[in-house]
């Protein structure tokens, strides 16, 4: 006879130390089906006990049910199954194993004659996890209302399951239970009530739950941090985490991964050195999920240096931190680095491939963005919200209609992806930019719900366009649906003065802008006005709006003025305000082009022929015109006066052959009219 020997720390609902004797004569040559695609690690349960039954160590090293209801055959034949432990861990198998069915796991509970606590929490943590939570507190409310005796645990497995609830109620439900039956002193249900407020936002509820904690471990303290730093409340976290430290608790890994994530929110650098150092010297364990929060911390204080510094030093990498650097190149324009990093990554998700085109259409390269865009499809992989944002944004900088409204039909039309404020803002930008100010419109329209990003982006489309009423009116619409104005619904309000030409109503709106909103005028509102001012021949208040600005002028507006004195002739003026540019940016060559225009008109050829010296000797050249075509998917790009491109002949010869047939069609249609 053989004997199975248990070593098991005894507590309220734990399960119990076992030494039954039983015949297993052929236990040692007794082996496993061999499952295919079996998990090749054991699943996720752990027991205080120590297991030196061979059948039983077979069980906790079971990867599959067929595996599990060969061994639960033999255990039931030699009458192990009769024991309350090893049917409890054939019962953890079912309800918690990923290779498990909590179906199976219930009916064999069904027939467990008297079980116990551990039995019964399993049974409630498992159904919470099969996503069943409403099985899970029918269970917990048998286990009340059947007197059946509960600790700790039954506690928070019931709490974990109201997680999956929509409604909080439900969890309070249990709370008042917690209250009734004595266990609000309890550490462990203290910290599940912390957890399960925090995730349903009620953080007064959580707060207070901590505050009237009588102990706190870590566990406490990182509920509270983490549930403040998820939710938002950055500020809230961090001091918390000081708090934590003036008492005798040290931080473990996932505080600190909460508290580096409320630095990332606030984009506080010296706060990060600070975490960072405290990590270091506290000896937090530095594991990859905190190596990774620390990564986009620095990315997002913009401090790329130490963030590349932590990604150098990691012994290990995943594509979360590979992805985090290559959205920190793209960031800061490093975008040879990003795409270096990029194609050497070994795994790519969709995030990464979405960072990627982030940084194409961010950095002024729309073209490469849908190229990476279109590779992505092709390695199948289906986009998110975050990758059409950017790729519509492309489109709009590219004017690719066609591309911008196939993705709207695919993705959105079709409900492929949710329809959020976020994408109805990036078609309405797209449209506007591709020249469909109706489809822009009636994208707006059609949100039921809008942001003031929404109005903006639509005032903006109408005032690029011309339709100044229509912009003006959607103003009006804006302050009576109760979203306040921005700087940016301004600039949109002002630009549709100047296409408009609406002097008197563009003076008021910019007097508006500090006077009725308390919002400080940005050069770009006065640039505005300067445009406006020229487009109707006020040089002279235009020059005097720029002179009395209380910040220096940019060349924006001096920009705006000097193409009013080309529109207007006045020569004097714009000699000055040349100058002007000239020192804020003498490599530009518009501003050249400009100068030469205004002497032109005015007849000043030497002044002409001056300016065009004086380009050469700085060796400025025009920047040359250029155009963008799709053939099959790839991109075409053309400058004026470029030969280098490799179909450029055939190209040109099809050009005169039109340019003949269309002077033959004009002289053959001429000769017919006359």
């Amino acid at each position: 006879m053989r004997r199975c020997v248990f070593l098991c720390k005894r507590s309220s609902g734990s399960c119990p130390s076992f030494s039954p004797p039983f015949s297993l004569s052929a236990a040692p040559q007794f082996r496993l089906l061999s499952s295919s695609g079996a998990q090749k690690t054991k699943w996720n349960s752990t027991t205080s006990a120590i297991i030196t039954n061979p059948v039983l160590l077979l069980l906790e090293s079971c990867t599959s049910m067929r595996q599990l209801k060969q061994l639960q055959a033999h255990m039931t034949r030699t009458g192990l199954m009769a024991h309350t432990f090893p049917a409890s861990r054939v019962l953890a198998f079912c309800a918690l194993a990923d290779a498990g069915d909590v179906n199976y796991a219930r009916s064999l509970f069904a027939h467990i004659e008297n079980p116990n606590t551990y039995m019964w929490n399993t049974m409630i943590r498992g159904y919470s996890k099969a996503r069943m939570p409403s099985s899970g507190l029918t269970l917990f409310g048998r286990m009340i209302s059947g007197r059946v005796e509960v600790d700790g645990r039954s506690f928070v497995f019931a709490l974990k399951a109201c997680e999956k609830f929509e409604e909080v109620f439900v969890g309070e439900f249990v709370h008042g239970r917690i209250w009734k039956m004595g266990f609000d002193c309890d550490l462990l249900v203290r910290n599940g009530l912390i957890h399960f407020y925090t995730v349903f936002r009620c953080l007064d509820l959580a707060r207070r739950a901590f505050d009237e904690s009588p102990v706190r471990d870590v566990f406490t303290w990182t509920s509270m941090i983490d549930g403040y730093a998820t939710h938002g409340c950055p500020d809230e976290a961090l001091e918390l985490l000081d708090l934590m430290l003036l008492g005798d608790v040290k931080p473990n890994e996932v505080t600190m991964i909460a508290a580096v994530s409320g630095c990332s929110q606030k984009k506080d650098l010296n706060v990060g050195r600070k975490l960072h150092e405290l990590i270091k010297r506290e000896n937090v364990a530095c594991s990859l999920n905190l190596l990774n929060a620390l990564i986009d911390m620095y990315i997002k204080c913009d401090c790329l240096i130490s963030a590349r510094e932590v990604f150098d030093n990691m012994e290990t990498r995943d594509v979360f931190s590979m992805t985090s650097m290559v959205n920190g190149y793209a960031k800061f324009g490093e975008l040879e680095n990003a795409r270096m990093l990029f194609d050497k990554m070994p795994e790519k998700n969709v995030v990464s491939w979405s960072a990627m085109i982030a940084g194409y259409s961010q950095n002024g390269q729309p073209k490469e963005a849908l190229e990476i865009f279109n590779s992505m499809r092709e390695a199948g992989l289906v986009p998110v919200e975050n990758t059409l944002v950017c790729v519509l944004s492309a489109c709009g900088q590219l004017g690719r209609l066609e591309v911008g409204c196939w993705i709207h039909n695919e993705y959105i039309l079709s409900k492929k992806i949710r329809f959020s404020v976020i994408l109805g803002n990036a078609l309405i930008d797209m449209y506007a930019k591709c020249g469909c100010i109706d489809a822009a419109a009636a994208v707006f329209d059609e949100m039921t719900e809008k942001d003031l990003v929404s109005w903006n982006s639509m005032i903006t489309g109408f005032a690029a366009h011309g339709h100044a009423e229509e912009a003006l009116e959607l103003f009006h619409q804006l302050k009576s649906t109760g979203f306040r104005p921005d700087k940016v619904t301004f600039l949109g309000v002002l630009s549709a003065c100047s296409h408009g030409g609406l002097l008197s109503e563009g003076q008021e709106y910019f007097k508006d802008i500090a006077r009725e909103f308390g919002i400080a005028p940005q050069i770009e509102h006065y640039a505005c006005m300067v445009d406006l001012y020229g487009r109707n021949g006020l040089l002279k208040e235009a020059y005097e709006l720029i002179t009395t600005m209380p910040m220096l002028p940019n060349e924006a507006t001096w920009g705006a003025l000097l193409s009013a004195c080309r529109t207007y002739g006045n020569v004097e003026l714009g000699r000055a305000v040349a100058d002007k540019l000239l020192e804020l940016n003498p490599e530009d060559s518009g501003i050249y082009s400009l100068m030469a225009n205004i002497f032109a008109r005015g007849k000043e050829w030497s002044n002409m022929r001056m300016v065009k010296s004086m380009m050469r000797e700085r060796s400025v050249k025009k920047t040359p015109g250029h155009s963008l075509i799709e053939v099959d998917g790839k991109f075409h790009e053309f400058l004026a006066a470029d030969g280098s491109y490799l179909q450029s002949e055939e190209i040109c010869l099809i050009l005169n052959h039109i340019n003949l047939l269309s002077s033959w069609e004009d002289s053959v249609s001429g000769a017919t009219l006359g």
